[in-house]
């Protein structure tokens, strides 16, 4: 069975697949969910506390992605005057949308102060209205939670409930229940594992810019989707697309980066390869599908200039 056709309308197990494989995979293909990632479920509390933690989670994720569903906020400052355009703003958004306009109001001035309201929805109320609004923001139709390590009855009698109440899809990775079924992802049909050396296969972003690049005689020397490790202490990380001679290092985004969690991650990274000596060149999704060419430009000019330095140094 591949990624795609995992299914969404119900509560499944995937003992033998890594959490953040699947995540990187449902992230870089263009399908139609959003992956989001708990690694810290409640435990041993009941099926209410675990749908409590999913919700939560749920709206971290909208509150990172303040910008990609509600345009026009950044402009909005958190004073009075800021948080009442959010509001008017919201309130249109969920006119248009089909939210509850409480709901999405009050969200907006959470996401902008961290101030919540006095009285929260219902809680499967929150749960759909979330779902909804994460998937609209990563531009797919439906949100996936990934639920690491864990399968137990509470945890599985939860996940039920989010689901039956228009929640997100469930899959439990990395332990069984009899409960629930059980989905076999088999390396060479699911199409989730990026071959070292070659674009992501469910990656057209990276098939459009390695076509691009292909073309380009300066382009050599590239690899796609290679670990690096600082030293023998440090984990492996994975480069999108790498020139060593050059030091350059190219990285691709989707929207998840907006994430206030990828974010930080990315950053950090950044630093310890910049530390090492390496360049890192960013560019959205949205950048290199819509003008490849500038994105290709940039990269050789980089790459060129590099080789300059190399040849003038020597």
């Amino acid at each position: 069975m591949i990624v795609a056709d995992v299914p969404v309308d119900r509560v499944v197990s995937l003992p033998d697949v890594d959490i953040d494989e699947l995540a990187h995979c449902l992230a870089a293909e263009h399908g139609e969910l959003a992956p989001l990632v708990s690694r810290t479920p409640v435990i041993g509390a009941g099926p209410g506390a675990f749908a409590e933690a999913a919700v939560a989670e749920l709206e971290r994720a909208a509150v990172g992605l303040l910008p990609a569903w509600l345009p026009g906020v950044g402009e909005s400052r958190p004073d009075l005057g800021g948080l009442a355009a959010a509001r008017l703003l919201a309130a249109e958004v969920a006119r248009t949308s089909r939210y509850p306009r409480a709901f999405l109001t009050d969200l907006a001035v959470l996401a902008l102060t961290g101030r919540r309201p006095l009285r929260l929805p219902p809680l499967r109320i929150r749960a759909r209205e979330l779902t909804r609004l994460v998937a609209q923001a990563f531009g797919r139709r439906r949100t996936v939670l990934l639920v690491g390590g864990v399968g137990g009855d509470d945890v599985v009698a939860g996940a039920e409930w989010l689901v039956s109440n228009g929640g997100p899809a469930v899959w439990l990775l990395g332990a069984g229940n009899d409960r629930v079924p059980v989905v076999r992802l088999g390396r060479p049909g699911r199409g989730s594992v990026a071959e070292a050396g070659r674009p992501h296969p469910a990656s057209a972003v990276e098939a459009a810019l390695e076509a691009a690049l292909a073309r380009e005689s300066w382009a050599s020397g590239r690899r796609w989707n290679q670990d690096y490790r600082s030293n023998e202490l440090t984990p492996p990380v994975r480069l999108d697309l790498w020139w060593p001679a050059e030091r350059c290092v190219v990285e691709i985004d989707g929207p998840e980066h907006c994430r206030p969690d990828r974010y930080e991650l990315d950053r950090r990274r950044d630093v310890r390869l910049t530390l090492d000596g390496y360049a890192v060149l960013r560019f959205t999704n949205a950048r290199i599908v819509h003008d490849v060419g500038a994105v290709v430009h940039e990269i050789g000019t980089f790459v060129r200039a590099q080789r300059r330095d190399t040849t003038e140094g020597q």
